[in-house]
């Protein structure tokens, strides 16, 4: 049997960093990923990756795999390949959700499918939830709020940033009785404890007590709480300015509106190396600098996923920032 780990958590969290830390560990790196992800275009799914193929080999020797549509027949496939010696074996898999993801879906089809789950068992349901905004997305998303009823085991992120308040703990508490909260420090906690064996018995008590909900986990663009996904592609270099001032603005302009923002930047200064940018409601953190573009396309691709804001504004809005940035240049020069 294949054990399966189901990595859950809201827009932000710190999914992809958290995961791409574990797969690093030599223990674990015969491990299948396989990303879903909410949106136009799969970002996350390039950065842990180094091709831009269906199926493809990660830096630490894993595989990971796009949802395109349906998780079972996703994991069928790639058992199917693994039999077959297509391609290399893997020990495990490890599915991460979409933030906008209910996961009790993806549990169902993995419990009752009868060819799954001949040669599968879920060990762990693990969802993220970050300290500075989580709060506020349990308010506000009943997504949220179900990712953390189902969770076997909770990972508070961000704690170097905002220390969980006892209101906070409580919420999750109550949402989740009994439930192990577990802390990642900088996106680093120990992979043996993220991939030990939870009981069965105690989730499918969860899953069953949990109200149903007919959205699709693997539902892309529209959402049906006004929640959208965008992306802002260029194909020409952003000026270094620009972009900082772009972070800042829509910082200002748009704050809580910004679920997630997310992109590789082609900078004007260092065109060779992507700026990797990431930021949650009305924080950024500071761009970081990749060594080299993960895959062939070496465009500006940034991913919003918003509540509200208009799909033409933050291109409108970086147009004009560059516009009066080269203005101010000219009259410098006369």
């Amino acid at each position: 049997m294949i054990p399966v780990v189901v990595v859950t958590g809201f827009l932000g969290s710190g999914k992809t960093t958290l995961i791409g830390r574990v797969l690093r560990d030599p223990a674990f790196a015969r491990t299948a990923v396989i990303v879903n992800e909410f949106g136009e275009i799969g970002l996350d799914h390039d950065l842990i990756a180094i091709s831009d193929e269906t199926l493809m080999a990660l830096t630490t020797g894993c595989l990971c795999c796009a949802v395109r549509s349906d998780l079972v027949q996703t994991l069928l496939d790639l058992q199917a390949r693994r039999q077959a010696g297509n391609i290399p074996p893997y020990d495990r898999v490890l599915i991460e959700t979409s933030g906008l993801a209910d996961p009790a879906p993806i549990l169902q089809a993995l419990i009752t499918d009868r060819g799954v789950a001949a040669g599968h068992r879920v060990q762990s349901v693990i969802t993220l939830v970050d300290a500075v905004h989580g709060a506020a997305s349990l308010e506000r998303h009943s997504e949220a709020r179900r990712q953390v009823a189902l969770a076997d085991r909770l990972v508070l992120t961000k704690t170097d940033m905002a220390a969980p308040t006892d209101d906070f703990l409580a919420r999750l508490g109550a949402l989740n009785p009994g439930v192990e909260i577990l802390t990642a420090i900088s996106g680093h906690i120990a992979p043996e404890i993220l991939f030990a064996t939870a009981d069965p018995g105690a989730r499918a008590g969860r899953l069953t007590d949990l109200p149903a909900s007919g959205a699709s986990p693997f539902q892309r663009g529209e959402h049906n709480d006004a929640v959208e996904s965008f992306v802002l592609e260029r194909d020409e270099p952003v000026p270094g300015l620009a972009l900082v001032l772009l972070l800042e603005a829509l910082a200002e302009h748009c704050g809580s509106k910004l679920l997630r923002v997310k992109g590789l930047v082609r900078l004007a200064e260092i065109p060779e190396q992507p700026a990797l940018i990431h930021g949650v409601q009305h924080i950024f953190a500071a761009p970081e600098f990749l060594p080299d573009w993960p895959s062939a396309d070496h465009r500006t691709r940034i991913v919003f996923i918003t509540q509200g804001v208009p799909r033409h504004f933050p291109a409108r809005l970086l147009a004009a920032i560059e516009a009066e940035a080269m203005e101010e240049t000219e009259a410098q020069q006369i």
